[in-house]
């Protein structure tokens, strides 16, 4: 969802914004931690198409790279974004170049110029750019940048390849049962019926289960759309999402991968932030709402406050039960070195080979798993069914 805002920063300033949160607790939390407090807030109501909403990530990626490669041949910004301007983006992007152009030639910075357009770029992009025209490093911060998302964005895709054959064999066997139940089933009730013979518990069972779905249809459908709904509203409130986060974190073999590719996106854009000049502290309250899972959001942001208080980041983040060994450790050497962010890129790097490795056996271990349970359900089935059958005509020679 998104909000937007109206506060007071740390010197007084009246200040603004919109900001991508799943409720109002997330952006009082996220605005406090960099020192703004609240005035105002309101939900964003979406309407219109699409491509008036956001851009994809893909095309920010796409623009970050091109913008990064002229501004590194010489060119000055503006002559940059009129190039990119002209060479045939989509609209919506044209319409974002545009009006970059237009904000900073009337003496805006790029930070605050991309800051009007949040539906496409995110805090810490924003935050990353005005690190970089602090410290005159723009080219090599967009580039940086660049490697980054194109990084998040392709582990991003092998979770999702990963988890998608799954989704389809599970698609299949509930396809397979609803067919059966339906269509099949109710035949051979109908004829065992009329044979009066003693049934098994399987059979009985299976036979409950049809009736169930051919007779009571309406009532099943309103339940499952009650059902449905009450889990949309449950997950919305903060229980609803502490309980599910926790939920997903625990499931088997798959809430492992969940928490390395949480940890790797951190850890990676951790380094990114500190090493571009972005100070520990607001570079955890940026890390903290790309974590998507409320334990570890609230952990960063634990942290954060510990360090704002002088503690150091290691012992901070020692002080949080989400954290590994491995983590806190490399944190430790990082600070005795002073190279917190070559710290944490290696072991951004460890979380990525290691994730790399669980989705790889994943998907190798979860086709014959899945066949094996397909099969087991179908044949359940069709035994079930089949069982009687086979008793009465024994019965008969």
């Amino acid at each position: 969802m998104e909000f937007t805002y109206t506060g007071v920063d740390k010197n007084s300033a009246r200040t603004k914004g919109t900001l991508e949160a799943n409720n109002e607790r997330e952006v009082v939390e996220f605005l406090r931690a960099n020192g703004i407090t609240p005035l105002s807030l309101k939900r964003v109501e979406k309407h219109g198409s699409f491509l008036q909403r956001g851009v994809k990530n893909s095309d920010i990626v796409l623009f970050t790279r091109q913008l990064a490669s002229m501004i590194l041949t010489g060119l000055t910004l503006i002559e940059a974004l009129r190039i990119l301007k002209e060479q045939g983006n989509k609209p919506r992007m044209q319409e974002i170049i545009n009006d970059l152009i237009t904000q900073i030639s009337e003496g805006n910075s790029f930070s605050d110029a991309l800051a009007n357009h949040k539906d496409a770029f995110s805090d810490i992009y924003i935050a990353l750019i005005k690190a970089a025209e602090k410290g005159g490093l723009l080219d090599k911060v967009l580039s940086r940048l660049a490697d980054n998302m194109e990084k998040g964005e392709d582990i991003k895709k092998r979770v999702r390849s990963a988890l998608f054959y799954p989704a389809i064999i599970v698609t299949g066997v509930i396809v397979v049962i609803v067919v059966m139940n339906i269509f099949v089933i109710p035949q051979l009730g109908s004829l065992y019926e009329n044979l009066n013979i003693e049934l098994p518990f399987t059979t009985r069972l299976v036979l409950g289960i049809s009736k169930i779905f051919t007779t009571f249809w309406p009532v099943v459908g309103v339940l499952a759309l009650v059902g449905f709904f009450l889990y949309w509203r449950f997950k919305r409130t903060e229980q609803g999402i502490k309980v599910i986060d926790k939920i997903k974190l625990r499931l088997p073999i798959f809430g492992n991968i969940i928490i390395l590719s949480i940890l790797d996106e951190v850890t990676r854009t951790l380094s990114l932030l500190i090493n571009s000049g972005v100070s520990i502290i607001e570079s955890l309250n940026i890390a903290a709402f790309i974590a998507n899972n409320y334990w570890y959001k609230s952990s960063i942001l634990s942290a954060s406050t510990m360090v704002e208080k002088g503690v150091s980041l290691s012992d901070a983040f020692s002080n949080q039960k989400v954290f590994p060994p491995m983590l806190i450790q490399m944190i430790r050497v990082g600070e005795s070195t002073g190279r917190i962010d070559e710290s944490l890129l290696k072991i951004s790097e460890y979380f990525e080979r290691d994730l790399d490795i669980k989705v790889r056996t994943l998907t190798t271990a979860i086709e014959p798993i899945l066949i094996i349970v397909l099969g087991v359900s179908v044949a359940f089935l069709i035994l079930s069914v089949i069982t009687p059958i086979y008793s009465l005509i024994t019965q008969i020679q």
